[in-house]
């Protein structure tokens, strides 16, 4: 299926805040946004706004315009349509496998390179956000090891799954079934063929849904753990949300945050009774793993 994808190439600080914002205030729906290194030691990094089959690069770029108005002024943007299968195979190739504690996330051409006593989470998809090669993402899957080192969680609930990472890598760690979410349907399919090509398909199941409000969500809350892998708007928004969903000792990931968004997110949480325990930065990416205590 074809989609239309706008881009805007600035520096690093500027193309994450461009990010942050197109993802809040963007007026379309079902619209994927991601940000990302041009190519290594260049010093541009480049914001991709994804959109569906129904609006075309022209239409897309007129709305992220009318919507980021000076913030973009004299940046280099484009637009263009891309085909799925087209981008899939564009997207991993020549990326390294990428290492977070027992897990290895890879592409098909290193299936062969995942050590024996590696967990290997095959992603051949990047229209969606997280294929491990970023900071939110492998700082996820690093809290996550080392919560497996304390506990075993056994109801667990990706808000934000993407390409279906976390959720894959907790149903192969633990070996139940992991509920996973996300607003945009195009992350959905991908996460559930993501989840059918590392053969937890039967554990792992991926619904559309905005936010905390879908009924398989409530219907098997409290959890033992909620990853919530998205930015830091959305993060301080839900945090009341995702506090009700986890049950008292239970645990969040939270990614998604930059470190001077890093207090504000702190703060919403705390006062709903989530509290830090550890933290993590990698590439200027904030990853905390939060307890829930009495409020």
């Amino acid at each position: 299926m074809p989609t239309s994808v706008t881009r805007i190439f600035a520096a690093q600080k500027q193309a994450e805040d461009l990010a942050q914002v197109a993802s809040e205030i963007l007026p379309l729906d079902e619209v994927s946004v991601a940000v990302s290194e041009t190519k290594p030691d260049d010093p541009l990094w480049r914001v991709d706004i994804y959109a569906g089959p129904n609006i075309t690069p022209a239409n897309l770029e007129r709305e992220v315009r009318a919507a980021l108005g000076q913030k973009i002024a004299g940046l280099d943007v484009q637009s263009e349509v891309i085909e799925d299968a087209d981008w899939v195979a564009a997207s991993l190739a020549g990326l390294d496998p990428v290492p977070a504690g027992r897990f290895l996330v890879h592409g098909a051409h290193d299936a062969g390179r995942v050590p024996k006593n590696a967990h290997g989470i095959q992603v051949e998809a990047a229209l969606a956000f997280g294929t491990g090669h970023h900071g939110t993402t492998k700082g996820c899957l690093m809290a996550f090891d080392g919560l497996l080192k304390q506990t075993r969680p056994r109801k667990i609930l990706d808000l934000g799954t993407g390409t279906g990472v976390l959720a894959i890598a907790a149903a192969k760690a633990l070996g139940h079934g992991v509920l996973g979410s996300d607003i945009d349907r195009t992350s959905v399919t991908i996460a559930r063929a993501n989840a059918a090509l590392n053969r937890v398909a039967d554990r792992v199941r991926i619904v559309h849904a905005n936010g905390l409000g879908h009924p398989y969500i409530r219907g098997n809350s409290p959890y033992d753990l909620v990853f919530a892998n998205i930015l830091a708007g959305p993060l301080v928004r839900l945090a009341p949300g995702i506090a009700r969903s986890v049950r008292l000792g239970g645990h969040v990931i939270l990614s998604g945050l930059l470190t001077h968004q890093e207090r504000q997110v702190r703060a919403a949480y705390r006062t709903q009774g989530l509290l830090p325990v550890k933290k993590r930065v990698l590439d200027n990416w904030v990853t905390l793993t939060l307890r829930r205590g009495p409020v």
